[in-house]
C-alpha cells in the first residue's frame, strides 16, 4: 500500500509548531488548572485558534473550500499533539470536526459549498447532535422524529424536529449543529444553525473530567429545518453516514487515548529523574522502571503504530474500516488510561495532587473509553465483525496475515506472532461452530485476543521497517518482541477460558495451545526492558 499524504510535511510542521507555542503562551499549567476548576468553555481561547491568526480548524477542511486539506494521517498526528496539550481544550476543538463529518461525506455540492466554506471563513463552531438520552451511540434505536411538512401540492418544504439528545460536546456554544433524526424513511442529518426557534440547550453538565469541554443535552421542540438542509437531500442516509465516520471519528478517540497516555508517561519520567529515593533516583530502580514505565511505552507505541496504519489505510481510499476504528479507539483508550493510572502511582503522594496535572490528565483521559461508544460496545463490534470476515474468507483473512508476518526478520518477533493469529483463528471458527457467540464474556475474550493480534501486527510491520525517529530501531525491536509477548499470554490466557470455560470439545484449540512457546516469548524479556528502560530515562 501506498500512502498518499494529503498535506506538505512544511504545513505540518509548521502547524505542530503552532500548537507548541499556543500552548506556551496560552494554556499554562495554571491556566489550565484553573479551566479545570471551574469547569467553564473557553470560548475566548477556542476563537482565537479558528481566528485568522493561527486558523487551526483549517487542517480539517478540504482545499476546494480553503482548508488545508489534510488527511487522516496529519490529523491524527494533530490530534495526538493537542491531546497532549490539553484533552478538554482538545475534545472542544475536533468537536467541530466531527460536526462537520457528516456534511462532508454526505452533503450536496451546493451544501458543501455553503457550510463548509463558512465553517472555514467563520470559524464556526460546530456541534455532533446524535447521542440520546436512553439510547446512547445505538442510532437504531433513535427517538429524535423529523415529520415532514408538505406544502398545497404535496411537495415536502421542510421538517419538524422533536425529541432529545444528551452529552453533546459544544452543544450550548455552538453556531452549527449536525442533527440526526429519524425521518419517514429512515435515520437522516440535518444541518441546523443555532437560534433556530425550537433549539434549546440544557444545562452545561458538571463532569468528572475534560471539564472545560462544553457538554449539555439539547432539546427540539417543533424545531423546523428548510428541506435544503437535510444532509444529501435524501431521507434514510444517516445510518450509513454515521458508519462512514465512525472509522474515521473513532480513530481521531483513540489519538486523544494516545496523546493523553504519552502526556501522563512523559510527566512520569520526567519525575522519576528528579525524585530521590534510597540514594538514588527513581530512573535508576527497576521496581519503578520495569513497572510503570516500560510496559506504558510499549503499549501506546503499539497504539501508535496501529492508528498510523489505519490513517494510512483511510488515506487510500479504503472504506468500511468501521472494524479497525473500533480497534483503534479501544486500544489506545484503554492503555492511555491505564498509563494515566500508573502516572498517579509513579509521583506517589504528589501525583494525587491538583498542580502536578496527573490526576487531571486521568480524569480527563477516562472519558476516551466511554464516548463515541464504550470500550464494551467496541468489543461487541471488533468480535462480532471480524468473526463475520474471517468466516466469509474461510480462513483467509488471518491465514494471510500469518504467512506475511512469517517473512518478516525475526528480531521483531513476527514468527510468534504468526503462531498465535493461526490459533485465534482456529479459536474463532470452533466459537462459531459451537454457537458460543451466544456468550458475550466469550465474545469479549475473543475480541481482546483480536484486538492485541492485529495491533501486534501493526508494531512488527512497524519495527520491521523502521530506521529512525523519535526512538532508535533497537528500542522499537525491542517494544515488538514484548508486546508479542504480551500477545502470546493474551491468546494462552483467554483461549484457555473460552476452550475450558464450557462443557464443548474444544480438544483441538487446546492442543493448539498447548504448543505456543510461552518460553520462547519470554526470552530475552528483561534485557529488552532494560534496553527501553534506559532509552526512556537518559
Amino acid at each position: 500500500m501506498t500512502e498518499q499524504s494529503k498535506m506538505d510535511p512544511e504545513v505540518l510542521s509548521m502547524v505542530l509548531d503552532t500548537i507548541s507555542k499556543l500552548e506556551r503562551e496560552k494554556l499554562s499549567l495554571e491556566v489550565k488548572l484553573e479551566m479545570d476548576q471551574k469547569g467553564d468553555f473557553p470560548m475566548e481561547l477556542v476563537r482565537f485558534m479558528q481566528g485568522p491568526e493561527i486558523g487551526l480548524h483549517l487542517i480539517f477542511i478540504p482545499e476546494e473550500y480553503g482548508g488545508l486539506g489534510a488527511g487522516a494521517r496529519e490529523i491524527a498526528i494533530v490530534s495526538e499533539r493537542m491531546a497532549k496539550m490539553d484533552l478538554g481544550v482538545a475534545t472542544s476543538f475536533l468537536a467541530i470536526c466531527l460536526g462537520m463529518d457528516p456534511i462532508v461525506v454526505g452533503s450536496t455540492p451546493e451544501q458543501k459549498e455553503k457550510y463548509i466554506t463558512k465553517i472555514a471563513n467563520e470559524g464556526l463552531i460546530v456541534a455532533y447532535g446524535v447521542t440520546e438520552p436512553e439510547a446512547g451511540s445505538n442510532i437504531q434505536s433513535l427517538k429524535t422524529k423529523a415529520e415532514r411538512i408538505l406544502d398545497d401540492e404535496g411537495h415536502i418544504t421542510g421538517y419538524k424536529i422533536n425529541g432529545q439528545k444528551q452529552f453533546i460536546t459544544n452543544g450550548g456554544v455552538a453556531d452549527l449543529y449536525t442533527i440526526l433524526a429519524d425521518t419517514p424513511e429512515g435515520p437522516s442529518f440535518f444541518i441546523v444553525e443555532a437560534g433556530a426557534e425550537g433549539l434549546s440547550a440544557g444545562k452545561h453538565e458538571d463532569k468528572h473530567g475534560i471539564r472545560a469541554s462544553d457538554t449539555c443535552p439539547l432539546v427540539f421542540e417543533d424545531l423546523f429545518v428548510p428541506v435544503e438542509n437535510l444532509v444529501g437531500g435524501v431521507e434514510g442516509q444517516g445510518l450509513k453516514q454515521s458508519n462512514q465516520v465512525f472509522g474515521y471519528t473513532r480513530l481521531m478517540v483513540a489519538t486523544f487515548g494516545l496523546g493523553g497516555g504519552m502526556a501522563a508517561l512523559e510527566k512520569t519520567i520526567a519525575y522519576s529523574k528528579e525524585r530521590i529515593q534510597f540514594g538514588g533516583p527513581l530512573s535508576e530502580k527497576q521496581g519503578y522502571t520495569h513497572q510503570l514505565l516500560v510496559p506504558n511505552a510499549v503499549r501506546l507505541e503499539a497504539a501508535r503504530a496501529y492508528i498510523e496504519e489505519t490513517a494510512i489505510r483511510l488515506d487510500s481510499g479504503e472504506e468500511d474500516l468501521q472494524l479497525e476504528g473500533s480497534i483503534s479507539k479501544y486500544f489506545a483508550t484503554e492503555v492511555g488510561d491505564g498509563a494515566a493510572n500508573d502516572a498517579i502511582q509513579g509521583l506517589g503522594g504528589y501525583g494525587y495532587i491538583r498542580e502536578f496535572e496527573v490526576e487531571k490528565i486521568k480524569r480527563d483521559i477516562k472519558i476516551t473509553t466511554i464516548f463515541e461508544g464504550t470500550s464494551e460496545i467496541q468489543r461487541n463490534i471488533i468480535s462480532l465483525f471480524r468473526m463475520r470476515e474471517i468466516v466469509r474468507s474461510k480462513g483467509k483473512f488471518y491465514q494471510e496475515m500469518v504467512e506475511k508476518l512469517k517473512g518478516l526478520p525475526e528480531v521483531s518477533g513476527a514468527q510468534l506472532l504468526a503462531e498465535a493469529i493461526s490459533i485465534l483463528n482456529d479459536m474463532v471458527i470452533r466459537v462459531r461452530k459451537l454457537k458460543l457467540t451466544r456468550a458475550q464474556y466469550v465474545m469479549f475474550l475473543l475480541a481482546d485476543m483480536i484486538t492485541w493480534c492485529e495491533v501486534g501486527d501493526a508494531l512488527c510491520n512497524k519495527a520491521a521497517q523502521y530506521e529512525s525517529g523519535d526512538r532508535s530501531q533497537e528500542f522499537m525491536q525491542a517494544a515488538a518482541r514484548l508486546f508479542v509477548g504480551e500477545v502470546v499470554e493474551k491468546v494462552y490466557i483467554n483461549g484457555l477460558k473460552i476452550a475450558r470455560g464450557y462443557d464443548h470439545d474444544m480438544g483441538e484449540v487446546l492442543n493448539r495451545l498447548g504448543s505456543l512457546d510461552m518460553g520462547q516469548a519470554m526470552k530475552g524479556h528483561l534485557i529488552d526492558m532494560d534496553l527501553i528502560g534506559a532509552e526512556l530515562v537518559k
